[in-house]
């Protein structure tokens, strides 16, 4: 049986960092339905000139991955019919990447105003793992909530907040740093990043 895990990617600037965890999880032969929110479309566009349109998502999305994708399924933000939308519908957990803060507080709240944010409630209550990668600064006290919230709800809020012991020489090391520590939380295995070995130095890359 067909067991995705769902990426929802909503408004917030950092669509590299979705990129990179499509990739990710693509690489290691995990099966993944996309959501793609009509605010994160236009932030697409504007970070990398590629459109996202619902009829072409498949060439569009080999665009912006650079590849034919694999086990893909594609859902519109505005189908609240769609799979991922039940309890029922089975999926190994969800990513939001990046997160918005209005996505953000639309999920703490159980909002589900669109597809993404019901599935991550759904997400929620069937008590699989939900990981939510908010990147914006600063932080304001109702966003610094409804981070709390998610946590008690079960989620793992983790910021794209790259590390930089392993020396990157580029901002795709450092985007892949981000995208790694996703796939370490979902337990998918990777080699994106370089890992701490407790001695100093040792994690420099050659």
């Amino acid at each position: 049986m067909r067991q995705p895990w769902v990426v929802g990617v909503s408004g917030a600037s950092g669509t590299p960092y979705a990129r990179a965890l499509l990739t990710g999880l693509l690489d290691a032969g995990e099966a993944v339905d996309l959501v793609v929110s009509r605010a994160a479309r236009l932030t697409l566009l504007d970070e990398t000139g590629l459109s996202f349109r619902d009829a072409h998502w498949r060439e569009d999305l080999t665009a912006w991955l650079g590849h034919d994708g694999g086990d893909v399924a594609y859902w519109p933000a505005g189908d609240l019919g769609a799979g991922p939308s039940s309890g029922s519908y089975p999926t190994r957990g969800m990513v939001v990447v990046p997160a918005s803060t209005a996505s953000l507080a639309g999920i703490a709240i159980g909002l589900s105003k669109d597809l993404l944010q019901r599935a991550a409630d759904v997400t929620l209550k069937e008590r699989r793992p939900l990981v939510v990668v908010p990147r914006e600064a600063p932080y304001p006290r109702s966003t610094l909530q409804h981070m709390l919230t998610l946590h008690d709800a079960g989620a793992v809020v983790l910021p794209a907040s790259p590390g930089f012991y392993g020396a990157p020489t580029s901002v795709q090391q450092l985007v892949d740093f981000v995208a790694g520590k996703v796939l370490d939380v979902l337990g998918v295995k990777h080699d994106l990043i370089t890992r701490w070995t407790g001695a100093l130095g040792a994690a420099r890359r050659t």
